[in-house]
């Protein structure tokens, strides 16, 4: 894909934008094991006053459901065979991260859920017969059923199981565990897994395009866009960065103005002239970043693509130092969003991905 398609793509994207607003993106920090947190969502384009109908009872309704559910990430396989979050409304339970687990279970719970094109990633009929979670490890044990999947889902497994599970606060790890026999390796194509556990720094869609040694790179996280009907939905992949690149933040910044590979699929909503004017800079969990004028989507209003920011926010705040992003563009820092509100302050990490319906 050149570069001069990749800008038409963005464009496209920046249009497209609008549906932005559907997407429940921006939240608050990581949900917690325990207990469940009491979170009330609205339909898309409902407030307060219009989520009840004429006799009240709408609104009365959604209340009650919104008691008996919990928004909690799912990490799915989609249409082009990318594992990606979904956020769906899970019964509420004070066990929820097995709960997860089970919504991944093929033929299960989810089925009724799965949204267009996604599909659950653990064999049909397989148990999750616990989940301890103890110091940060969180101890997850499967039936025998668990090891009856395809080979090309090996990876896809490992990857969903992790982070389906990190999403929650108290686990940073993973083990995994069939009829309470620790795994060292998956059992149908051996992938070896680590004695310390399984974490997010283990990679996910990992894309080794244009790499030519491995082993002289370390991994980064970015976020890019997959379109989903008349929306997007944003897509981790981890790609792989020369160990002479000493500044993870700017190595970042250049993995989404490069895009993702030729045949992914998936587009980024950066222009390819977009870069930024001074190194970034980290203080108390914060990371400021000052880009040229190409990160606008208008010169005039100087607005920021609410894709952009998001995408960025998401790849930046999987750097464990980082908890927020701030901009600029050439020292400035008065920029608004589509919606014209201002977005001087730094933003946080949403609480749950791609939780709209396109």
């Amino acid at each position: 894909m050149s570069n001069k398609t990749k800008a038409t793509i963005a464009v496209t994207v920046l249009a497209s934008s609008v549906y932005l607003s559907g997407c429940g993106l921006f939240g608050g920090d990581k949900e917690k094991v325990d207990p469940p947190q009491d979170v009330s969502y609205l339909k898309e384009g409902q407030t307060v006053e219009t989520s009840a109908g004429k006799d009240g009872k709408g609104k009365a309704a959604s209340s009650e459901a919104n008691e008996q559910t919990q928004p909690t990430e799912l990490y799915l396989i989609n249409k082009d065979g990318y594992v990606m979050a979904q956020t769906l409304q899970l019964p509420k339970t004070e066990g929820i991260a097995k709960e997860a687990l089970e919504y991944l279970v093929a033929n299960g719970p989810v089925s009724e859920m799965l949204p267009n094109g996604f599909r659950a990633v653990l064999p049909a009929d397989t148990e999750v017969l616990g989940v301890d979670i103890k110091d940060g490890v969180a101890v997850a044990d499967f039936s025998k059923e668990f090891s009856t999947y395809q080979a090309e889902d090996e990876q896809r497994i490992l990857q969903a199981v992790t982070w389906t599970l990190t999403q929650f606060d108290s686990v940073k790890r993973v083990e995994l565990r069939v009829n309470g026999t620790p795994l060292t390796e998956m059992p149908v194509n051996g992938t070896p897994i680590n004695s310390n556990g399984l974490s997010r720094a283990d990679g996910i869609n990992m894309d080794t395009s244009g790499v030519a040694d491995i082993t002289n790179t370390h991994p980064v996280t970015v976020y890019y866009l997959s379109q989903n009907g008349e929306g997007y939905n944003y897509v981790p992949v981890t790609k792989r960065v020369d160990n002479s690149v000493k500044d993870d933040v700017a190595a970042v910044v250049n993995e989404l103005v490069n895009g993702p590979g030729y045949n992914s699929n998936l587009v980024t909503d950066f222009l390819p002239d977009a870069k930024l004017v001074d190194a970034p800079t980290i203080e108390d969990g914060t990371v400021t970043l000052n880009f040229n004028e190409s990160i606008l989507g208008s010169l005039k209003e100087k607005k920021v693509s609410e894709y952009l920011m998001n995408s960025l926010v998401l790849s930046l705040t999987e750097q464990p130092m980082i908890q927020k992003v701030a901009i600029e563009v050439n020292g400035s820092t008065e920029l608004v969003n589509e919606d014209g509100k201002s977005i001087t302050e730094p933003v946080s990490r949403p609480e749950k991905v791609n939780t709209g319906s396109f």
